[in-house]
């Protein structure tokens, strides 16, 4: 082996060991947060299986008697009015141009928002399989790395072993979240993975970057070894 091939040996090899000693507790944190993000369905994350199927309902012009009760219930007129059919009855939620809604029932045109805890608490044990009680209701006014959603809203915690919690808009009377344990084990192992212990959420900042560029060149390093590698066994091979 000549001189000049014994220095890249010895380069991809010292490059190799080092830096897989360097970034090498994360390598093991992406390998096996990866394992469990392959392993546990992501609909077992989100608890699809404790929401509750509800049976769909039919629109009478009774219920939509009083759209134009809410379109006259602001200041300013809604820029878009969408009627659903719930379990608590026909609603209609107005959204409008500062990025503000509001809840009115459809028959009365009565302005349902902001909702109560009592009010929120129906609206969850309406769409989730429980029959535990209540844990904890608390009014939800900034964002956290468990809740990103439609603010503010309340936080129904039910005592069970999942600690579910569902959050219920105050103002459209919507579930936009549902957090069990594993999602919040899930939660904690994807800040690992993608390195944001902070916000849980941005994996295009420089230490993934720099820590990725540097698994890639101890990779391609380890790659340049092998046929040297080979080399070396054959002339320690006895003839």
């Amino acid at each position: 082996m000549g001189e000049r091939h014994v220095r890249i040996a010895w380069l991809a090899s010292f490059l190799h060991k080092w830096l897989a000693l360097i970034i090498g507790v994360q390598i093991f944190v992406w390998i096996a947060t990866g394992l469990f993000f392959t392993i546990v369905p992501i609909e077992q994350i989100r608890s699809e299986h404790r929401v509750r199927e509800l049976a769909p309902l039919t629109l009478t012009l009774q219920d939509v008697a009083a759209t134009s009760a809410a379109i006259d219930a602001g200041a300013t007129a809604p820029i878009r009015l969408t009627l659903e059919t719930r379990p608590e009855g026909a609603r209609i939620v107005a959204d409008y141009a500062d990025g503000s809604a509001a809840l009115f029932d459809a028959r009365s045109g009565a302005r349902l928002s902001p909702l109560t805890a009592e009010t929120a608490l129906a609206v969850a044990r309406a769409r989730i399989n429980t029959r535990a009680p209540v844990a904890s209701s608390t009014l939800i006014t900034t964002e956290s790395p468990e809740y990103r959603a439609a603010l503010p809203a309340w936080r129904i915690e039910f005592n069970e072993p999942e600690k579910l919690a569902v959050y219920v808009a105050a103002n459209t009377g919507q579930v936009t979240a549902r957090r069990s344990e594993l999602w919040r084990v899930y939660d904690f192992l994807w800040a690992l993975h993608i390195m944001d212990y902070r916000d849980h959420e941005n994996f295009n900042h420089a230490p993934i970057i720099i820590v990725s560029l540097l698994a890639l060149l101890s990779t391609l390093a380890g790659i340049a070894l092998i046929p040297y590698r080979f080399r070396w066994r054959k002339r320690k091979t006895p003839a």
